[in-house]
Order: C-alpha cells, then structure tokens, then sequence
C-alpha cells in the first residue's frame, strides 16, 4: 500500500509498504478515505517532537480521519464490510484505574494514531482499529464531515469542560481548526456570548460566520482592553486554543474572579509561565483537556442532527502524493488555510 513518511525535519517521503492485516478478533481493516492535517501533526513533521513524544525515523503520522470498513474479526459486532466510519484514534485498555474511572483518555496503556512510541499514523491507504474506535455515519454524512468530527470532538470535550455554559461568557484564544471545533459546540450548549481571537484574519472572519459575537487580531489591538470594555466584569471561562504563551497571560487578564481557564492547545515549548499572584487573588481554576475523552459520538451526533455545520472549516484538498504540499501549506498559514484535508 502507499503510505507517507516523516524521514527527517520537513521531510516527508512517499513509499510502498505492506497492507496491514487482522490480528485480534476485534480488529477492523479499515481502507483510510479522508485524513485531516492537524497543528500536531506538523509539529512533528516541523520539530521532530512535541515535549516528550520524539519521532524515530522514518515514522508515519496522522490521526484524523474517516475510513470504509474492509474486513472485520471473528467477534466483531459494531460494524460490517462497506459501513462507512469516523474514527477515535485513541485505544484504551479498559481495565486499568484510569479506564474503570471513566477516563480512557488518560489510560496507563493508551496508543494513539501518529504518536512516537505508540501508534503509526493513518496517513496511508489502510489501517487496522479495535472495534471501539470505528463509529459508522449515517448515509446522510460525508466522509469529510466524518474526517472532521475528531477535532470536533476534541473541542466537544473542552466546552464539557468549561460548563456551566448555558448564559455564560466565553473567550476562546485561537481561531485554527481546533478554536473553530470549541466555538460550535461552545454556542450549542448555550453560551450567552463568545469572545476569540487569531492573528490572521481570515480566520476571524470565518469565526464571525459561525457565531462567534465578537472576534479580535492581537497583532493589531488590544484584545484584553477591548473586551472587557464590553465585558466589565470580566470573562466566565476562557478557552486556550492555540499553545502561545502571550495567550495564556491575556486570558489571566480577562478572567474574572472564580473563573476557569481551560487549556485545549498544545505549546511547542516544555514550560509556560502564569502570573499566580493575580490567580491566586482571583482564585482562577486551570483545567488541561487531554483528547477526546469519550465525546466522538457525541461531536458526531451534533453533526448528523444539522446542529452544527462542519464543512465551513475545509478550505483546501490535496491528495497523498501532495502531503507534503499540505503540510508545508498548514505550517506557513498560508492562503487562508483552516483545514486542510487529504483524499486517499
């Protein structure tokens, strides 16, 4: 089959490898249709890590996708040859302390697709899942909606985190693919108003069309001073969506005391600083989201119910000997870029 490879920093290569088979009765073989760039894939392709996480080449990335369902084991009963799936790129255990207390996301013997030390990536024509990570989609949903419903799942658990939502105010920092997936479940849980920012304003643009009540450029204003002269009394819950130090410190700024800091986006440095004397005095709570955490059926029933529209973030399609064009494409924001997908 045809698989792409890291083989060193902003290197990819496009190879022949063999065809992956079915090893556990609960395998699917799956043939990958759609794959999503993801920020954390191009940290790997652009830095070779992210923290602890080194990549050992050649190595093969990419975990959001959508797939076709080829073969199945023996005991597999979720779905058949031909369904068409979104895929949960995380595989848990389900037996160690972390499992049994609801949280597979943080599980001691957690793989995950495109991650050094775990998991090869999904950027090839076939894959092979544990039965519980293939979700089918209705006949009603594209293979691309499918592809997107694993960043929406990751923004479905971040606004989980932040709740209560419902009359509630919100700043979300960073409008990439992943501040977008925040905002649409963020205003269906029933945020009274949503606040973001990016520097690069197509993307704010884009924000605006999808709800968002106010959008700002860092680069070009005061983002803190504009807001609360809307918001006097401060912010309920600032969502962190793009791993930037300056946005850390501008959401301490905005929070107003006994607010909630949530941490969607992942820093390409080891540390970040927080002010804690203003915490401390304003009493701010910091929760990390990690992954997913059990919100793929939940994302992909929000968008088989028409009660959040996906395809918006789609902004440019290349095939998998263009990988490369996409991932450089991705990393330089370039043309507007907000997802970029891959066709297999």
């Amino acid at each position: 089959m045809k698989a792409v490879v890291l083989t060193g920093i902003r290197k990819m290569e496009l190879i022949e490898t063999a065809r992956p088979s079915i090893k556990n009765s609960r395998d699917v073989l799956l043939k990958v249709a759609v794959i999503g760039v993801c920020g954390s894939d191009v940290h790997y392709y652009t830095k070779g890590r992210i923290g602890s996480q080194i990549v050992k080449y050649p190595y093969r990335v990419g975990h959001e996708c959508s797939a076709i369902v080829e073969e199945v084991g023996k005991d597999v009963t979720r779905v058949k040859p031909g369904d068409r799936v979104a895929i949960e790129p995380a595989t848990s255990c389900g037996k160690c302390d972390q499992c049994l207390k609801h949280r597979p996301h943080t599980c001691r013997k957690l793989t995950f697709l495109g991650t050094p030390g775990q998991a090869d990536g999904c950027m090839c024509e076939y894959i092979v899942m544990s039965e519980e990570s293939c979700f089918k989609i209705k006949s009603t949903t594209t293979l691309e909606q499918a592809a997107l419903v694993e960043p929406l799942s990751i923004g479905t658990y971040g606004a989980k985190l932040a709740e209560p939502l419902k009359n509630s105010t919100i700043a979300i920092l960073g409008s990439g693919p992943i501040g977008l997936s925040v905002l649409l479940p963020c205003l269906a849980m029933g945020a009274k108003r949503i606040y973001m920012t990016d520097k690069i304003d197509l993307r704010l643009d884009a924000a605006r069309r999808a709800g968002a009540a106010w959008t700002g450029n860092p680069d070009k204003q005061n983002i803190v001073a504009d807001i609360l002269a809307q918001e006097p009394l401060q912010i309920d819950t600032v969502i962190e969506c793009c791993g930037q130090q300056s946005a850390m410190d501008q959401a301490i700024d905005l929070l107003k005391p006994g607010g909630k800091l949530v941490i969607v986006g992942i820093p390409q440095v080891d540390r970040i600083s927080l002010p804690i004397d203003i915490m401390r005095r304003k009493e701010i709570c910091v929760q990390n989201s990690r992954r997913q955490n059990d919100c793929v059926q939940p994302a992909l029933d929000y968008v088989e119910s028409g009660k959040i529209k996906v395809d918006f973030m789609i902004t440019h399609r290349f095939d998998l000997d263009h990988a490369k064009e996409a991932f450089d494409l991705v990393d330089q924001y370039r043309d507007g870029v907000i997802k970029a997908v891959i066709t297999v």
